[in-house]
């Protein structure tokens, strides 16, 4: 039997299928986004090993920032120079 003969018979099944399709397409949609637009989220290592190192800090990455100070700390600037 197809899915729409089933939803005409049983039409309290309607509203069930919309919130599935909505929810399935919302998160297939946000994965997709996440690999395409988030730095924390790598599929090849390979090209790119270390992409922490490209993240900009003073842009905040997360959703809610509440009084956050990016200052760099001495040590791991004095181990990145002297590794470079």
């Amino acid at each position: 039997m197809s899915i729409f003969r089933i939803l005409m018979k049983k039409k309290e099944l309607i509203p069930l299928a919309l919130i599935m399709t909505v929810a399935a397409s919302g998160a297939s949609s946000f994965a997709v986004y996440s690999l395409n637009k988030k730095s924390d989220v790598i599929i090849d290592r390979k090209r790119n090993p270390e992409p922490w190192e490209n993240v900009d800090p003073t842009v905040p990455r997360k959703l809610i920032t509440i009084n956050q100070q990016w200052k760099p700390i001495e040590e791991l600037q004095k181990v990145r120079r002297a590794t470079r």
